[in-house]
């Protein structure tokens, strides 16, 4: 089972926000998105952290998606689901 279908699994999210993700994880910077997202943090020193930080971002934005709140952004919840991917696979890839 591939990252992307773990989370589509374990999150249960639309196919089309998982799909725009995972076309999106061959632009992904670590540096730049990850400072845009969540600014004055170091990813580098608490990568679980990082993880821990987009997991409860994802959850906001699906949980705004969900309610149809008029503040939602769908670019938003993709960039954060994009980092959140890449990181996963980052954190799998030391640890495998």
């Amino acid at each position: 089972m591939t990252d992307t279908q773990a989370l589509n699994t374990a999150l249960r999210r639309p196919g089309l926000l998982l799909r725009a993700a995972r076309a999106g994880l061959g632009a992904y910077a670590r540096d730049i998105h990850l400072a845009r997202i969540l600014p004055g943090t170091d990813p580098a020193r608490d990568p679980k952290a990082t993880l821990r930080r987009l997991r409860e971002m994802e959850a906001a934005c699906d949980a705004a998606r969900r309610a149809r709140e008029t503040g939602y952004s769908p670019s938003s919840h993709v960039s954060v689901l994009v980092a959140l991917l890449a990181e996963l696979r980052r954190v799998q890839g030391r640890t495998a």
